[in-house]
């Protein structure tokens, strides 16, 4: 007679409840990344690397402080690197401070005008939006836009009356920053 299979014996991440496998597509992965380096080093070594450089890092810290260097163009190197680093090993690049408007037509007739980048000159969107919709006496809100960015959809053909407003309304958006989308490439207002 044949013997009975022994069943599988899945270890699941008590953190995110997730197998171990697939911690890190869950949200809470940096609350994971402590129990993975203890109970699994092997299943993430690029997590084991990262560990032992903040501990070595911490080290050197403690030493330069207390007066004791190390090495000290290796503190340096370190101190200069806290560019953020996205996975893959690329870095982020920063916002350029800029508004860019397009005009986006539907329904053959219709067209919406979407102002992406005010929130970079510390400007609140729902204020904004609140504005444009008197001044133009049109509906205007704040959506989400395709990469996660808000933005600010305003009804109606208004691209080139915009640029004077906001240089108006809020004197920190010099018109230099401000840029069109036409054809699909970016034009300067100025």
């Amino acid at each position: 007679m044949a013997e009975k299979p022994e069943p599988v014996r899945v270890v699941y991440c008590p953190v995110c409840t997730l197998p171990p496998e697939y911690c890190e597509f869950g949200s809470d992965f940096d609350k994971c990344k402590p129990w993975l380096i203890q109970n699994l080093p092997d299943l993430y070594p690029d997590l084991l690397k990262e560990a032992n450089e903040k501990e070595a890092d911490k080290v050197a810290d403690k030493l330069q402080s207390s007066g004791i260097s190390s090495g000290a163009a290796t503190s340096g190197a370190s101190k200069q690197e806290v560019v953020k680093r996205l996975p893959g090993g690329r870095t982020k690049k920063k916002d350029r401070q800029e508004v860019v408007i397009e005009k986006v037509i539907r329904n053959k007739r219709k067209c919406i005008t979407t102002v992406k980048g005010l929130e970079l000159f510390g400007i609140k969107l729902s204020d904004a939006s609140k504005k444009l919709g008197k001044k133009f006496a049109t509906g205007a809100s704040v959506v989400k836009g395709p990469n996660e960015k808000e933005q600010i959809d305003v009804q109606g053909d208004i691209a080139y009356d915009i640029v004077e407003f906001i240089t108006d309304t809020w004197p920190d958006v010099p018109e230099t920053a401000i840029f069109f989308i036409e054809d699909g490439r970016k034009v300067p207002a100025a």
